[in-house]
Parts: C-alpha cells; sequence; structure tokens
C-alpha cells in the first residue's frame, strides 16, 4: 500500500523535529553540531525518498476523492465491482509493470483503465494514450472525458478521421490524454518519436488488445505498441482483452502480466432456437444443448410463411417493457426483419411513448435535410429501428440515442454494432449463425450474446440463436469451443505490414543497419510466433527482402557494404503521410501530373487527387447518370476529366451502350466518378439529394466522405515533405476542412464540438448558439430545455466538451506566445567590447 500523502507531511515533520531536537547526554555537548547536521542530512535524504516514491494523492486507489465524487457525479458509480478493486491493488498495477487483463463484454473493463488514465495524468503528470477500434467510440469517449478533463485540469484531445495535430501541441504546465483510433494512434507514436518526446507518454492504453489478430488494423496496433515498447521502456502499456486462447504470446510479446475474470454485473444465460423448441447452452452437456421449453405463440399459416423463424415471437416476449437487439447476416436482412415484425405488432404499441417518437422522426427528418427513410417512416411508430453501415452517422447517433433512452426497443442490427457501440439489451437474438455468407467466428458470437443484460436495470440478460438443422454440428463448436487464438498480422496481405514498419523504423532513426532491424524485430509478436508464421520462410530473409523492395521503389537508400540505410524523401512522405506502400508512387505521379494543369477554379480535380485509392474497387459507375453528371460539368471541369484520362467521348459511348475500342484506365474511370458524387456533395451538402441523384446508398456516400476527408489529411502530410509539392499545402488544408464537415461555413465551429452532428449544428445556430465561444459558455440546464430532444446529460457533455476544445485552442496559441517571447539559449554574447 502506497504510503499517503498525510501521513507523508507528517513523516517529514517528525524526522526534523527528531533531528533539530537537543540531545540530553552531556558528553556529546561537543559534538552537538555535527550530530544534529548529519541527521539533518539524513533525514532530508528520507523525505527526499519518501517524496520520489509517492506519487499518492489521496485514498481513492491513489487519487483524491475528488475523483470518486466525480465519477460517482457523471457515471453514477458508487462502488467498483470486486475484481475491479483487486485488479486497481495488483503489484504489477503498483510496479507500474504492463499488463493484460481479460473480462467478458460489459464487465466494466473501460473503468478500471480510466481510473489508470487518470492516476498518471494527475499523480505522474506524465500524458496518456487511449486507443480505440472505430471513430464513433472515440467521439463517445471525448465526450464522456471531457468533463474529467476540465474539473482536474488536464487536456483531452481527440485523433480521429481527420482530427488531431501532428507532433502534437507541446504543453508546458498540462498534461494531454489523447484518444484516437487505431490508425491516428501510430501516426501519433511515430511524430513523438521523432520529436524525441516518447517519454513524456506515462501510459497507453488499448481497448480490444484481440484486434491484433484483425488483418491490416492488427498489424498497426502492433507496429505501434513495439515502438513504444523498443523506444520508452518507461511507458506503461495496458490492453483490454477478449478472452483468448495464446494470451501467452501477447504476455511475452508485451512483456505483460494477465489478469482474468468471468464476472458479469449480470447473469447471462444462452440459448439455440430449433424450429420451435428453445435449449439452454450447457457445455457439460454431452450435446452441448440441454431442452429449455417449447415456443408458446400462436402463428397462422400466412404467418408461418412470413416468419419461419418466429422471429415475431421471440421479440414480442420482451418489447416494449424491456429491451432486444436482433443481429442479423446482411444489412438488407435488417431492414426486412423490421418491416416484417411491424405488421404483427398490436395497436397499443403505437400509444408507448409516442410523443418522443414524434420527435425522433421529426429529427430524422431534420437530418435528412426533409428526407427520412421510408423503413424508417414505418417503424420508428412502432418503436422499432434498423442500424446498420448504410444509415448516415447523424442517422445512426439518433437512432443510438433513442434506444438508449428507451424511446425505441427494438434495434435489427449488423454485427458491426456489437463491436462499434455499447448498446444492451435484455435479449439479444441472432438471427442466424453467418455474417453475410462466412460462419460466426467464436470471438464474434462471444461479442454479439455479451450485449445481453443491462447493468442496473436488469436482473438478467439472455441470446438466443436461431438455428437450422444443418447447422446444428458448426453451432456446437461455436457455443461450446474454447476462444480462438490470436495471431500477428504483419505478414498479413503479402507482408504489408512489416514491410511499412520497416521504412518508418528507417524513417524515424530507430534503425539504421540491417542488424538493429533485426533487433527491433525481436520486441513484435511476429517474432514471438515466428516458428507458426514464418514455415516457408525465415524472419530474417523476410526483412532481407523487405529491405530490396523498399531500395527498389525508391523509398529507402543502402550504402555500397549493405549496412547503413537511409530514407529517401519519398519514404519519408509516404510513411509521414501514412500512405499505403503499393500506392505511394502512383500517389506521387498523379500529383505531379495534376501540378501541371491544376485546375484552381473548381474543387473537382483536387477531390479527384483525394478519392482513397482502396474504395474505387467498390465502385461501378451508371453510365446514363455519369454523362447526365458529365455534362453539366464546365468546360474547364470536362477538358479536366480529360487530362486524367476520363474523355467525354468514352462516357458518352459507354452510355450509348457502344463498344470502346481505344484502351482506358477504369481505374481512372471509377475514381473520376467518386470525385463526382464528392463534387455534388460539397456543393449541395445535401447526402440525401446526392445519393438520389447518383442512386447510390447514403450510408456508402457518407463512408466515401468521411474515407475522402482522412485520405485528404494523409496526402496533406504527404505534399509536406516534398517541397515540389508546395502549392499543395494551403489547398488541402482547406478541402481536409471541407470533407471533414460538409455543411455550410457558419456550421463547422459547432461540429467540431465532439457529438455535435449536422442537424444538432443547426438547432444551436438557430438558438443563437453560433460559436464555439457560445457553446462553451451555455448552461446545460438552460441548453436542454431550449434545444428539442436535448437530454440534460448530452447537454452537460456538449457544453464540456466545448470547454475543453476552446481551452485547447487557448492553450495552443499561449504556448505560441510563449515560444516567441523566450529568450533564446543560444543568444550570442550582449557585451560591448
Amino acid at each position: 500500500m502506497k504510503v499517503r500523502r498525510s501521513v507523508t507531511d507528517q513523516l517529514k515533520r517528525t524526522m526534523l523535529c527528531n533531528a533539530a531536537a537537543p540531545s540530553g547526554v552531556s558528553r556529546s555537548v561537543v559534538l552537538k553540531e555535527a550530530v544534529v547536521s548529519e541527521e539533518i542530512s539524513v533525514a532530508m535524504q528520507a523525505m527526499e525518498t519518501v517524496s520520489a516514491q509517492t506519487t499518492d494523492l489521496g485514498p481513492f486507489f491513489g487519487l483524491p476523492t475528488k475523483v470518486k465524487d466525480l465519477i460517482y457525479q457523471l457515471r453514477g458509480i458508487e462502488r467498483l465491482y470486486d475484481w475491479q478493486e483487486t485488479c486497481l491493488n495488483l503489484d504489477c498495477v503498483h510496479q507500474r509493470k504492463n499488463l493484460i487483463y481479460s473480462l467478458p463484454t460489459s464487465g466494466g473493463k473501460t473503468l478500471v483503465a480510466e481510473i489508470l488514465v487518470l492516476r498518471e495524468l494527475l499523480c505522474r503528470k506524465k500524458d496518456c494514450l487511449f486507443i480505440l477500434p472505430y471513430i464513433s467510440l472515440v467521439q463517445e469517449k471525448v465526450r464522456g472525458l471531457a468533463s474529467f478533463g476540465l474539473e482536474l485540469d488536464f487536456m483531452v484531445e481527440e485523433y480521429a478521421g481527420s482530427k488531431g495535430k501532428f507532433p502534437p501541441v507541446k504543453r508546458r504546465n498540462q498534461r494531454s490524454l489523447y484518444i484516437a483510433t487505431i490508425e491516428k494512434a501510430h501516426s501519433l507514436v511515430n511524430a513523438l518519436i521523432e520529436t524525441d518526446r516518447l517519454e513524456n507518454l506515462g501510459l497507453v492504453v488499448v481497448d480490444e488488445l484481440h484486434m491484433l489478430g484483425d488483418g491490416s488494423r492488427g498489424a498497426i496496433i502492433e507496429m505501434t505498441l513495439a515502438k513504444v515498447l523498443y523506444v520508452s521502456k518507461a511507458t506503461q502499456i495496458i490492453g483490454m482483452s477478449a478472452t483468448l486462447g495464446n494470451i501467452k504470446d501477447l504476455q511475452t510479446f508485451l512483456k505483460a502480466e494477465n489478469y482474468t475474470n468471468d464476472f458479469r454485473p449480470v447473469q447471462l444465460k444462452e440459448y439455440v432456437k430449433v424450429k420451435d423448441a428453445i435449449y439452454e447452452v450447457d457445455p457439460k452437456e454431452e450435446e452441448c444443448f440441454r431442452f429449455s421449453r417449447v415456443l408458446n405463440f400462436k402463428y397462422s399459416s400466412a404467418m408461418q410463411k412470413i416468419d419461419p423463424d418466429h422471429i415475431i415471437a421471440l421479440v414480442t416476449e420482451v418489447i416494449p417493457t424491456h429491451s432486444c437487439l436482433v443481429f442479423c447476416p446482411t444489412k438488407k436482412n435488417c431492414e426486412n426483419v423490421a418491416g416484417m415484425v411491424c405488421k404483427y405488432l398490436k395497436e397499443e404499441f403505437l400509444q408507448h411513448r409516442e410523443a418522443e417518437k414524434a420527435v425522433l422522426l421529426r429529427e430524422l427528418r431534420d437530418s435528412g435535410n426533409g428526407s427520412v427513410c421510408p423503413v424508417l417512416r414505418r417503424t420508428v411508430p412502432f418503436g422499432l429501428a434498423y442500424h446498420h453501415s448504410g444509415l448516415t452517422s447523424e442517422e445512426r447517433k439518433l437512432v443510438e440515442e433513442a434506444y438508449s433512452n428507451g424511446v425505441l426497443c427494438l434495434l435489427t442490427c449488423t454485427s458491426t454494432l456489437a463491436a462499434g457501440i455499447n448498446l444492451p439489451a435484455r435479449r439479444v437474438i441472432l438471427r442466424s449463425p453467418y455474417v453475410a455468407t462466412d460462419f460466426l467466428k467464436r470471438s464474434q458470437y462471444k461479442q454479439m450474446v455479451g450485449r445481453a443484460g443491462r447493468a442496473g436495470i436488469d436482473t438478467e440478460g439472455e441470446s438466443i440463436l436461431v438455428l437450422q438443422d444443418k447447422d446444428r454440428t458448426m453451432a456446437k463448436s461455436l457455443v461450446c469451443a474454447p476462444m480462438e487464438n490470436c495471431y500477428s498480422n504483419l505478414m498479413h496481405d503479402e507482408g504489408k505490414g512489416i514491410l511499412s514498419l520497416v521504412l518508418s523504423l528507417i524513417g524515424l532513426n530507430i534503425t539504421h543497419s540491417m542488424d538493429q532491424v533485426r533487433d527491433f524485430l525481436s520486441w513484435t509478436l511476429l517474432y514471438v510466433q515466428q516458428k507458426q508464421l514464418c514455415v516457408e520462410k525465415s524472419l530474417w530473409k523476410v526483412v532481407q527482402q523487405c529491405v530490396d523492395l523498399l531500395k527498389q521503389k525508391d523509398l529507402i537508400t543502402v550504402d555500397a557494404h549493405g549496412e547503413s540505410l537511409q530514407v529517401t524523401k519519398l519514404g519519408k512522405a509516404t510513411y509521414k503521410g501514412s500512405v499505403d506502400l503499393t500506392h505511394s508512387d502512383e500517389l506521387y505521379t498523379d500529383l505531379a501530373k495534376g501540378l501541371e494543369g491544376l485546375l484552381l477554379n473548381s474543387y473537382l480535380h483536387l477531390l479527384y487527387l483525394v478519392t482513397p485509392y482502396d474504395m474505387i474497387s467498390q465502385c461501378k459507375p451508371d453510365w446514363m447518370i455519369f454523362f447526365r453528371q458529365f455534362t453539366q460539368l464546365s468546360a474547364t471541369e470536362q477538358k479536366m476529366s480529360g487530362a486524367v484520362g476520363v474523355p467525354e467521348s468514352f462516357v458518352a459511348r459507354k452510355a450509348a451502350g457502344q463498344t470502346v475500342k481505344k484502351n482506358v484506365n477504369m481505374m481512372a474511370v471509377r475514381r473520376m466518378y467518386l470525385a463526382m458524387v464528392l463534387f455534388s456533395l460539397l456543393k449541395e451538402t445535401n447526402l440525401w439529394s446526392v445519393a438520389d441523384k447518383f442512386q447510390m446508398s447514403r450510408g456508402f456516400i457518407q463512408t466515401l466522405l468521411s474515407s475522402s476527408s482522412a485520405f485528404c489529411s494523409c496526402v496533406l502530410h504527404f505534399t509536406e515533405e516534398l517541397e515540389e509539392f508546395w502549392p499543395f499545402k494551403a489547398l488541402l488544408t482547406e478541402l481536409t476542412r471541407r470533407l471533414s464537415y460538409c455543411v455550410k461555413a457558419e456550421l463547422i465551429p459547432l461540429m467540431e464540438v465532439a457529438g455535435v452532428m449536422e442537424s444538432r449544428a443547426k438547432q444551436l445556430y438557430k438558438a443563437g448558439y453560433k460559436t464555439l465561444t457560445h457553446l462553451a459558455n451555455a448552461d446545460p440546464t438552460v441548453l436542454s430545455k431550449t434545444i428539442e430532444n436535448l437530454y440534460k446529460k448530452r447537454a452537460n457533455q456538449i457544453v464540456a466538451s466545448a470547454k475543453m476544445l476552446l481551452n485547447e485552442k487557448a492553450a495552443a496559441l499561449q504556448e505560441e506566445v510563449d515560444d516567441l517571447l523566450m529568450m533564446p539559449l543560444d543568444l550570442p554574447s550582449q557585451r560591448l567590447t
């Protein structure tokens, strides 16, 4: 147990008093001064030792009682669960060793991480990095922690999409908590290493650590953590993970202890349904399933045809009194199931919270500038909605809020909801054991069923997996098998991860020779698992090939002896811009060619240059629409399209159904089509009308917009490293801002606040809250009464986020002022000779 501050003070006082007290032994009178001075010296040393070791500020896990009060006030949490107390008091936590802890979904993992973050910020006065998998989770966390930052005097900075400063603003008097997506966290760690500031980062927290095994994003997590481990031995790493079969590999990689607990605040009962019988999942049973009951619901023959899986029976057992999530295998299925359930619900469902549902529909209509999805128009009055990537981010936010507040009682959703946000339910139904055509992985299944049971509301939660007879055997292994293993993804996709890792290691001066690269790789998960993953060729051979390929691509240079490795300007631009190595030459060529005849009286040319390469394959142009939109372009815009390889004659022939003999680069054609979608969007700022015009789903257009704003930010960082591209800096800075918000200019300052979407910004602007300063100084009580359907808790979060953003901007300006006024350390001598 650490010594409390009050005890420390007492100890200091007692030591000094003891040391200064006159000795009663007469013989020592002569030696009195020597003894006293010696004892004072010992006492002072003891005091310094105590002060150095004690970072304890109070009784709440080393934090002041104010933190405990804030957790109660802002989260409603009065006391911690036993496992949370145990975990926070572990020796390895006190000794600041790395830790991986695993619990079921909804076990309260995040609060432990947040308390450790607060301890690092307040007690050790170090910055922290919190890594989350999705932008929506980053924004939710920024909103949730902004109030803590204001009360406890630390900055909360958002690194997601196109947001985030590289390197981060250096703050002299305040600590920062960076909340980042996986990709942004990697760029941030790179920037801190480059500016020699990684030592200031005291703690890195990774949520969903098992995503190390998740393709290219897993590779980025691994690169980030390996760099932290290698460069800053003093930085602690805490990982929250689902239960894994090979957690020992992750422990070896992170040099971490492991804490596991199967605690759930609400008991979960898992069931499967075959025909009209429900079985409880019991791994102890030989068959894995134990008969529980038969569904008691009268189906007409017509109804049986429409709903052979008895979804209606399963949901009406719990709604509208309790909430229910129905996970469906495809987006279309989500909409169909929501529509089908509505047909058979009784009239009384319409009366349940009728006024609030009317407000929700009105807000959905406002968010779509007068348009509302026909499926939602039909389902919302019954308290139902669907939730998948086909919704705009604003619709998604409205649906989530309404469900959280009990206005909606049922959501039909795809598996992304299980991973993306915390929306629990009394009952979770899995419509099928498939995601699209792939059979569910055990980790996906656990994440979905983990949403069942809401702490503080339900006494138990239940999940029901709907099975066909043919899937019964596979389902057994799904619900009863041990957890999956997690493997390094640095070799994923033909080794893209390890290639980009080696490039950034050389670029950041972490390694200068092949031996140093080899040494660094011994700090990766890939090294721990090389026996399983490097079967065809050794890890050393893989590294050798990476270096050869990087040299071939002109991203690095190698001296005559093959020893000294240096990054080229193009290589530096590639890793600084986080540009995919397969596209770096292409991007350079496109930008260079673009400069030769850059069209500046329209955004079209710039939009073409920042349309992400990885979205091109998802686009299949409708030639009639393409031609119609093409003819509406100005003569200079059409000329620019011809210059990038998409002439009008080609589009006209395709629209007329004629064959085209001339060879045309179809990648350029598709990219131009997507650029025209973005161009329409910037002109109209109405997602619905653009979706209608191009006959695309509004969810796809939303994804295109957010991917383009993130890629625009990457291209900006890429061009900043290459002098020949100097004109792009100013142009892309403004374009990134326009793409990030895609609204009228006056709404942008309000939408910079975490969680404020377009329709909310319009409401605020209309009510007189026109600037960030207005919002930061608003009274949350007045705000929630003035703005329709704005709950007090959300109003508090919005005001806190606005205050935090205002502080952040003011602090950045203050730092600039301080730097300008600071006396240079290398000032030449001022003495007159």
